[in-house]
């Protein structure tokens, strides 16, 4: 149940605390007091979308937080923990929303941080809204699916199923995208084969472009460098001055002063290797000379092959042999993959028919418990619906086959008839306002007695009806309270009166603003209250012997 509620620094709340007893609650109010205020603050808790325009004082955040007692805490608790969320202890789960002035919320469990999905997770397993904007989703076929799936406890069965649907659509889109790539690259099979091809016949090596460069370079120079080498050579051994007789004759002068010059005594040893290292270098120049030679046909092999490569690399718009290797690995693997297509289409086949199977069994087992839901809740539903007026009431929860979606393979609809040789038609096309509040209760009634929700919020969910049909409502109402806590937001004194504990909403003005109060009636503010609401006069005598009737009834 909720414990206790704070709204603070919300439209028209300056600050609102209030504590809920166990049982049945009645919320009364004029129009405008500010009962959707409320509600609105407390659909925040279950994760509703933050708008700053809500927020009073733009300088302060708004704050709204929710005490939540429950007698057996383990479900919820193993919730909490498989979303790595904090535990109870005690059975009090402290639900809280900040939304900042700057449009920044943020949300808490137990003190503890949480994101938006976890808070409404945990928050639709302790309270259940029903709002007047949900009596007109009850025409619609995914409310109503909601519905069957909620009477039905196919979540865990969903979830698997969902996962499995989704793993075949992962592969019904890989089959599908591989079979338009591998249909694109057979068209262009003979391009890419041509391709391929006259990439493959270059036997292309890397690093090769550079060695053919250089090559090329030493090829166009020849003439030059053997010319070089001539005079390097003739310098240092064959001229009428060269090197070599120089140092021969040095050293032979040193070898007469040996004895003489004491500065340093291994100056004709240090000659005698620069002659050694002297012919060495000449061998060396010699040996290169004998070994390059002006060949005409290599020069314009070597053009060939670069001038191949150059063609190639503009074709393809890559400036290096590395580059078009990569390209050419990359049409082969086209060309294979062309090749094993056949092969590639049928795994991929088989992956997505064996995804397909798996779905529709886990599709199966969903539909299997709406059937069986649909049948019970529609004879239930007749039966819970009786002792509000509606004795010829008649219901078929019709579940049909359809394509595979990520809801299953079932559609719901809702039909009925409210009145002898009439046929079954949708709610939407059939029902009165006063009809479909009756229907909703009677849904969320079997609804809560199934789900064993702690609590359930009723916002007018009486509007359309009046006189005993709205009494029989307000004991429906009281009937749930004996299992669950109710909270019901009315403007019926019928209803109101069936409370254990009434509540009045009211604006209360201060010199500079109006505010939103809510505090509990005592038994004689009640009979006020009920009396006002019967004749519009909380003092006529009448209306208040009236109201004490009411209050006597329950």
């Amino acid at each position: 149940m909720i414990e206790s509620l704070h709204i603070s620094n919300y439209a028209l709340i300056d600050s609102l605390d209030i504590d809920f007893g166990d049982g049945f609650n009645t919320i009364t109010g004029e129009t405008g007091a500010g009962k959707s205020i409320m509600l609105g603050a407390l659909s925040l808790l279950m994760g509703g979308r933050a708008d700053t325009k809500v927020i009073r004082d733009a300088t302060k955040k708004s704050v709204i937080e929710a005490v939540f007692a429950v007698e057996s805490p383990d479900a919820i608790n193993a919730y909490c923990a498989d979303g790595d969320m904090e535990q109870s202890s005690d059975g009090r789960f402290i639900l809280r929303r900040e939304l900042s002035p700057s449009g920044r919320s943020r949300a808490f469990v137990n003190d503890s941080p949480v994101n938006l999905t976890q808070l409404q997770g945990l928050a639709i397993r302790l309270v259940d809204i029903h709002s007047q904007h949900q009596s007109q989703l009850l025409a619609t076929p995914g409310y109503q699916l909601g519905i069957i799936d909620a009477l039905a406890g196919t979540e865990s069965d969903l979830a698997d199923y969902r996962r499995a649907y989704e793993a075949y659509r992962r592969a019904r889109k890989a089959l599908v995208e591989t079979r338009e790539a591998i249909e694109k690259d057979r068209a262009e099979a003979d391009y890419v084969a041509f391709q391929y091809g006259e990439l493959d016949r270059m036997r292309l090596v890397p690093g090769e472009q550079e060695d053919l460069e250089h090559e090329r370079d030493l090829l166009s120079n020849m003439t030059d460098i053997k010319m070089a080498l001539h005079e390097a050579v003739e310098s240092l051994t064959d001229g009428v001055h060269n090197a070599l007789s120089l140092l021969d004759r040095a050293s032979g002068c040193c070898q007469e002063l040996d004895g003489v010059v004491d500065e340093d005594p291994s100056l004709s040893e240090r000659l005698d290797q620069a002659i050694i290292e002297v012919r060495d270098i000449a061998e060396t120049l010699v040996a290169a000379d004998n070994r390059l030679s002006a060949d005409p046909a290599q020069l314009e092999s070597v053009e060939d092959r670069l001038n191949s490569i150059y063609d190639l690399q503009r074709k393809h718009r890559v400036d290096s042999v590395e580059k078009l290797i990569e390209i050419r690995d990359s049409l082969a693997l086209r060309l294979k993959s062309v090749n094993d297509s056949a092969g590639t289409l049928a795994a991929l086949k088989d992956e997505m028919e064996r995804q397909r199977d798996r779905s529709m069994k886990l599709a199966g087992k969903v539909s299997d418990r709406r059937q069986e839901a649909a049948r019970l809740f529609a004879a239930e539903l007749k039966e819970t619906a009786l002792p509000l007026g509606m004795k010829n009431l008649q219901c078929e929860i019709a579940v049909r086959p359809v394509q595979m979606t990520m809801n299953g393979i079932d559609d719901v609809e809702f039909l009925f008839a409210f009145n002898k040789n009439q046929p079954l038609m949708p709610v939407g096309g059939s029902a009165s306002g006063g009809e479909i509040s009756r229907l909703m209760l009677s849904i969320k009634s079997i609804i809560a007695r199934k789900m064993q929700l702690p609590s359930i919020i009723f916002d007018e969910v009486d509007t359309g009806v009046s006189g005993d049909v709205a009494n029989r409502m307000g004991q429906m109402m009281a009937d749930i309270a004996s299992r669950i806590q109710v909270i019901t937001i009315t403007h019926l004194p019928q209803v109101a009166a069936k409370g254990s504990q009434h509540y009045k909403v009211y604006k209360e003005d201060s010199a500079d603003s109006t505010n939103t109060r809510i505090r509990r009636l005592t038994d004689q503010e009640r009979i006020g209250e009920l009396a006002l609401m019967l004749s519009g006069s909380a003092d006529e005598a009448t209306a208040r012997a009236n109201a004490q009737t009411l209050l006597n009834r329950k």
